[in-house]
């Protein structure tokens, strides 16, 4: 069994339009240092548009690799041999979107939406992967874990 899920979310159309705001503003601004500093702003804006435009979760034999993008600049890989265990959650409001830490343990990995999969690892850590295919994911990384565990 292989598993590869691309989710696409909105959030990179607001990062798009305060990078054309960003451009745009330059116009109209005189002084050439802020007219730099808003020009890189927009340069920054844009790239991180098209860093968190998707994420897309993928087995790579060994381990699974979870990338935004289509700009891979932020990406992970977690090790299948160091899973413990994988549930299904609801993340909240306070998990947020992007890459952090959680009030409630461990790094959150989300592009939109609440659905995602915890990630134990055997030392106790965890990793909430956000994904519009919880179940898919989950059953994936459950038959990994099991076919790990004999």
């Amino acid at each position: 069994m292989r598993y590869d899920h691309t989710q696409t979310g909105p959030l990179y159309l607001l990062l798009l339009l305060l990078a054309v705001a960003s451009f745009v503003a330059t116009l109209f601004i005189k002084e050439a240092v802020i007219q730099v500093t808003v020009s890189i702003s927009g340069v920054v804006f844009l790239l991180l548009a098209f860093s968190f435009r998707d994420l897309t979760v993928s087995d790579q034999t060994t381990e699974l690799l979870i990338a935004f993008g289509p700009l891979p600049i932020f990406k992970r890989r977690l090790q299948y041999s160091e899973i413990e265990r994988v549930e299904t959650a609801r993340s909240t409001l306070m998990d947020g979107l992007g890459i952090h830490m959680s009030p409630s343990g461990g790094w959150v990995w989300n592009l939109w939406g609440y659905d995602c999969v915890d990630v134990w690892y055997r030392q106790g850590r965890k990793v909430r992967i956000g994904t519009d295919d919880p179940a898919g994911l989950a059953d994936f990384l459950e038959e990994i874990v099991a076919r790990n565990g004999d």
